[in-house]
């Protein structure tokens, strides 16, 4: 009994160490994802959605249009891509809300396309890399905020886009409450490499009170 008992504590720990340096190794590449760049010559640039209060962009989303529009006047691309539907409450779209700011910083709205039914960041590329590729147009640039950078970019690739990150440095999100992006962001890239992002999507009421959680829910 004695036996067993030291062997079942073994394996347990044997666990714990495993899933630790799974969660240490995934920190460390979400974090060296938020510190890159890889802005390169591309058919569209993709604005991940965030909130947005009566028609007007909350400031972490305008950081996420000005660096957009940053690419944008560089040439990265010709085409800017505004994400984000309506959330529960809401007027206006997180997109519509994206294009007002951006026509109102004089890009014409014959460079932007919006994806306007997108409540997650799943949802919002899924729908994007729709009507994109109907246009032959897999090569994109990610724009979001720099924590976000490593799991947006690997939705991007399963939804079949050639995708980059390039994050704005302007985010009012900083210090304490970025770092603690950054794990919450650790612990749903790490299950969504096990389980598929897709169904750590399907679950995101659950992941919202315990990230991660709902990806150990079998479906």
């Amino acid at each position: 009994m004695i036996r067993l008992f030291r062997l079942a504590f073994r394996i347990g720990l044997l666990v714990v160490v495993v899933v630790f340096a799974y969660l240490v190794v995934t920190f460390a590449q979400v974090w060296l994802a938020s510190r890159r760049d890889g802005a390169r010559p591309s058919q569209a640039i993709i604005v991940l959605g965030a909130a947005q209060y009566n028609g007007r962009p909350s400031p972490v989303l305008a950081a996420r249009l000005d660096h957009a529009i940053l690419l944008y006047r560089k040439h990265i691309a010709p085409v800017i891509v505004v994400t984000g539907g309506r959330q529960p409450g809401d007027r206006f779209t997180e997109a519509g809300a994206s294009a007002d700011y951006l026509h109102r910083h004089g890009i014409v709205d014959t460079a932007i396309l919006r994806e306007t039914t997108g409540r997650s960041s799943w949802e919002s590329l899924e729908a994007a890399a729709r009507f994109l590729t109907s246009r032959h147009m897999r090569r994109v640039v990610l724009v979001s905020d720099p924590y976000h950078s490593e799991r947006i970019e690997a939705i991007a690739h399963q939804v079949g886009l050639d995708a980059v990150t390039s994050p704005t440095r302007t985010s009012p999100i900083k210090g304490t409450d970025a770092l603690k992006r950054m794990v919450g962001e650790t612990v749903r890239v790490a299950a969504g490499r096990l389980f598929g992002y897709a169904r750590l999507d399907r679950h995101r009421t659950v992941t919202k009170l315990v990230p991660g959680l709902a990806t150990l829910l079998p479906r």
